[in-house]
């Protein structure tokens, strides 16, 4: 499996605390078949975390990289950023502070759970419009979403990426945000499966757990596409599997 939604850089956001924390949750992630991690801190996370690219990103990213190979050989790390989307997003894209996956066009990008979404939709087109690729990150917990899973369905349709958190299929993030991901998954809305790991504790980067709750019910195929395919398609920079969309019939 491909992890492309980690928080597992140390000390610069609310994942790792320490290098400890990064360790551990590398192995965890090696003993449950990950094979491959995308460092994702927050960034542009207002008056929380800026963590633009540059030095201090850039030398925690190499000294975490050095002590992985040493420490987690089985586990390749690879770079990129969650960015909170803000009006700026587009602009600092231009200019260079936005790190997408691996030095691909995929941006990961979070909204606010509550965001308004004509604004959500009009920052993915602007993105795109710069040659930027969108992935939207953890889907189905903006409220948005769960009030009208067909804004999934029309991102989709649009050629924005959508990505689920593991934890939501384990009711880990609440009973709407289960049922959300569940809708996407069986509308063919879904492209990537990531653990949003914050912590060898708590919000792991153990998938293994999600996948084998999901195989008894979704094909093999399915699946593997969704945690290890396709995520390895957005880190090399190329276009993912598409499913056939289902679309949301409309109720009156």
């Amino acid at each position: 499996m491909i992890d492309i939604h980690t928080h597992i850089l140390p000390g610069l956001d609310d994942g790792a605390a320490d290098i400890y924390d990064t360790i551990e949750m590398a192995a965890l992630a090696y003993e449950s078949g990950t094979t491959a991690i995308v460092a994702t801190p927050h960034c542009n996370l207002p008056g929380l975390y800026s963590n633009y690219f540059g030095k201090e990103y850039c030398d925690t990213y190499t000294r975490t990289k050095e002590i992985l190979n040493e420490e987690q050989p089985g586990i390749t790390l690879l770079a990129g950023m969650e960015v909170f989307t803000t009006e700026d997003v587009p602009r600092l894209l231009t200019e260079g502070k936005i790190f997408p996956i691996n030095r691909t066009r995929y941006v990961l990008m979070e909204f606010d759970f509550g965001e308004d979404p004509d604004f959500a939709s009009r920052i993915l087109r602007q993105v795109k419009e710069i040659r930027a690729l969108p992935v939207v990150a953890h889907a189905e917990r903006y409220e948005f979403v769960q009030d009208d899973p067909s804004i999934a369905y029309e991102w989709k349709r649009k050629g924005y990426e959508i990505q689920l958190n593991k934890g939501s299929f384990l009711g880990r993030f609440g009973e709407r945000a289960r049922r959300t991901a569940y809708e996407l998954l069986n509308h063919n809305l879904v492209t990537a499966v990531a653990s949003d790991a914050h912590s060898p504790i708590q919000r792991t980067t153990c998938m293994s757990d999600a996948y084998e709750h999901l195989l008894p019910t979704y094909p093999q195929d399915y699946l593997d596409a969704l945690f290890t395919d396709n995520p390895r398609y957005i880190c090399n920079g190329l276009r993912p599997i598409q499913f056939q969309r289902i679309p949301f019939r409309k109720t009156y």
